[in-house]
């Protein structure tokens, strides 16, 4: 598959990363959970409500045709509202959505590696994400240089060094 063009996300682009933080959310295949109830959870709706304030930064792929497919971006999340996958003040957290049909041709790596090489311009050390251990993007992760640092129930925060 050609690699699809990625651009820089737009405050604009904030109910296209609420869908991806659903598809994040729902990527077990027959388990998927209602749209409103992960967007008004505090759980997930940290990643987005507000976006694009200071310290946010992230990433769109559209497809030829120029419609969003996917996208990865990062929030600095404060001590006491941490997300899954908090790990440090200073360390921005990152999440990642495909829409199913573009999954397992590339486009989540591309948007990692976007999203990461963007972070590491801005002078991060660290990134950190979460994932469910039985979540096939484990394998994307440790193979773009990110480590488990917390085990969690089913979930583990992962972090990748920048520099």
């Amino acid at each position: 598959m050609p690699a699809l063009p990625i651009r820089a996300a737009l405050r604009s682009d904030g109910v296209f990363l609420a869908d991806m933080a659903v598809e994040a959310a729902n990527w077990r295949a027959g388990a998927a959970r209602p749209r409103h109830e992960i967007i008004s959870s505090p759980e997930y709706s940290r990643y987005i409500a507000g976006w694009l304030r200071p310290g946010d930064a992230g990433f769109v792929a559209e497809s030829p045709g120029g419609e969003p497919v996917g996208a990865a971006w990062y929030r600095m999340l404060p001590r006491d509202e941490p997300g899954f996958g908090w790990v440090g003040t200073g360390v921005p957290e990152l999440i990642i959505g495909v829409r199913p049909v573009w999954r397992a041709h590339g486009l989540g790596r591309a948007l990692l590696r976007r999203l990461t090489d963007h972070a590491r311009g801005e002078g991060y050390a660290r990134i950190s994400l979460s994932v469910e251990r039985d979540n096939y993007a484990v394998s994307l992760y440790r193979s773009e240089g990110f480590a488990v640092v917390r085990r969690g129930i089913g979930r583990d925060a992962m972090v990748k060094r920048l520099r």
